[in-house]
């Protein structure tokens, strides 16, 4: 079975998309479509801009939404998961490309959790630090004897996890993980405490945009961050949309269950290969590749 995945937020790359709508009427059309939904020339950042442009919130969300769900529309007839699920943000991407979402509502939902999401960073300072070479349990209880707010946030592969919240305790939680054994504890070059309870202002906002926005039914299962299983029904991937921006990423439990399913092939549709290096760290047994376009 097909298993198609979506990258979130860090894929994004200067120049991404340009290929697509230089070759692909389809691609040029979406591409067009987008600037104006936006309300600005998305593809001028993405194509020509620099990666400092690319790599505000509120750009880099809708420029890996692009990407990804204008790759799956260029795909055309070949395009046929039996199965679909997204590193965060790429939960969007996928919703749109199994039918639940049309590609215009994905675009705004998809730039209102960005603009949301960087209101909620600026309001209170914060961060995340990527953890490397500890079990899942240890950066847990690390993360509760710390003071103050940290929460492991995005389980992306064994041995690799985030953890997310205030900028004082990250930085002191990165210390005990290092006493605990981490080869690496290591602070990351984002705005803010993603996937953490300081996303809750984000959340709300996002939830009331999320809520008058038509959900259809899917042509195919999602697997979803907060939940990792088999899902369909709009109510409920509605209510695990809302829940994801403050709760963790479940990558690796997610990709479990899809082998479980069946899943032998996971193909990453979007900028980069990041997801497929996760995959194969998580379940070496299975093939991972990007599309091949005619």
């Amino acid at each position: 079975m097909n298993a198609y995945i979506f990258p979130g937020q860090g894929a994004q790359f200067v120049g991404m998309g340009k290929d697509l709508y230089e070759n692909y009427p389809i691609a040029k059309e979406l591409f067009v479509q987008a600037n104006a939904i936006l309300g600005f020339p998305i593809t001028d950042i993405m194509f020509n801009g620099t990666a400092e442009g690319l790599k505000e919130t509120k750009v880099t969300q809708p420029a890996i939404f692009l990407h990804s769900v204008i790759l799956s529309k260029v795909m055309g007839d070949s395009f046929k998961p039996d199965m679909v699920a997204g590193h965060s943000l790429g939960e969007f991407s996928a919703l749109v490309a199994n039918g639940v979402l049309t590609f215009e509502d994905g675009l705004k939902l998809v730039s209102q959790r960005a603009l949301a999401m960087q209101k909620a960073c600026e309001a209170q300072p914060s961060t995340m630090a990527a953890v490397l070479g500890l079990d899942d349990e240890v950066v847990e209880q690390v993360c509760r004897d710390t003071p103050g707010i940290v929460v492991a946030a995005n389980y992306n592969c064994p041995g690799q996890l985030v953890i997310s919240g205030e900028v004082e305790a990250i930085n002191l939680a990165c210390e005990k993980m290092k006493e605990a054994g981490a080869k690496r504890a290591l602070v990351l070059p984002v705005g803010g405490a993603f996937h953490s309870p300081l996303m809750e202002p984000a959340r709300e906002e996002l939830a009331a945009a999320i809520e008058v926005t038509t959900f259809g039914t899917p042509t195919c299962p999602i697997y979803q961050n907060v939940s990792t299983t088999s899902g369909i029904d709009a109510a409920e991937v509605k209510k695990n949309l809302i829940l994801q921006l403050t709760a963790p990423v479940k990558w690796t439990q997610s990709v479990r269950n899809m082998v479980a399913d069946g899943a032998s092939l996971f193909m990453e549709i979007g900028p980069g290969k990041v997801l497929q290096g996760l995959v194969r760290k998580i379940e070496p047994t299975v093939q991972t590749q990007s599309p091949i376009l005619e």
